[in-house]
């Protein structure tokens, strides 16, 4: 598993927190991964304010914060609007491929009885990297459906489309099965997900996410409060930073890769 993450030396802190995060992953049946942005800043993708440091001034071009523009309440009006930045979005993702830390994760399925990955990232890098169960909360950009028909397809980009894109079908507008600012989460995946948090898990890892939404933050206070190991691998520190059991303020490549070869996870 080699990137640009070799394996280096740390300081000592980090050291001793890496070679107990790899402890307690030895002892693990079982892992949680909840991943957001930062996970894929190693494949060259910006972690924006939300796909990042895409959109760090307050107001877009067309005099529309970001977040209004890619909300729901826009798309229903204004396709076109939402649909320039969905592009500009997926041409910021176009090309990019799995790292270290998404290949890491998809390398525990043959050393774990159960790995889940649940991520708000929209990319599809974990389902490029071979993970098995995966719960894409927010969606995948490659994934298109008509709001008029049931037509659906998937696509690999969006070059060469109109702008709103037409279905093939019936000409009515397509939109990605992406979950826009405004709109409610998918309920079969969340309560998915729910039943494999009351199932439990061994460990818990949140990876490269700010942690602002409350179901990406309550689940590790749950594991954290109920025992479970907990781990945050950000070089920013969040709130859960003071919860967590480990804090590894590193790039998630480079803690992936650290500690699976401190655990002797043998991995392509």
């Amino acid at each position: 598993m080699s990137d640009s993450s070799v394996s280096r030396q740390f300081d000592p802190v980090v050291e001793a927190t890496l070679d107990a995060v790899a402890g307690q992953l030895i002892r693990a049946r079982s892992a949680l991964f909840i991943t957001g942005a930062g996970i894929s800043a190693d494949s060259g993708l910006p972690t924006y304010r939300g796909v990042g440091g895409l959109y760090d001034s307050e107001a877009t071009e067309d005099g529309l914060r970001i977040e209004e523009a890619l909300s729901g309440e826009v798309f229903s009006l204004r396709p076109d609007i939402t649909w320039k930045y969905l592009i500009q979005i997926e041409e910021n993702c176009r090309g990019a491929q799995p790292n270290a830390a998404h290949r890491a994760i998809a390398c525990l399925d043959a050393h774990l009885d159960r790995v889940m990955v649940f991520t708000q990232n929209v990319d599809g890098l974990h389902r490029a990297a071979g993970s098995r169960e995966i719960i894409e909360i927010h969606g995948n950009l490659q994934e298109l459906a008509c709001t008029s028909c049931t037509h659906e397809e998937i696509v690999a980009d969006f070059s060469g489309r109109e702008i709103p894109p037409r279905c093939p079908v019936c000409r009515g507008i397509l939109r990605p099965k992406v979950v826009l600012f405004g709109e409610v989460l998918p309920e079969a995946p969340l309560e998915r997900f729910i039943e494999a948090l009351q199932r439990g898990f061994d460990i818990v890892f949140s990876i490269g996410t700010s942690s602002v939404f409350p179901y990406i933050v309550q689940p590790v206070v749950f594991a954290a409060g109920s025992g479970t190991p907990t781990v945050e691998i950000n070089p920013s520190r969040t709130q859960l930073s003071e919860i967590v059991d480990f804090h590894l303020p590193l790039g998630a490549a480079e803690a992936m890769t650290a500690i699976l070869e401190r655990a002797g996870f043998a991995c392509p």
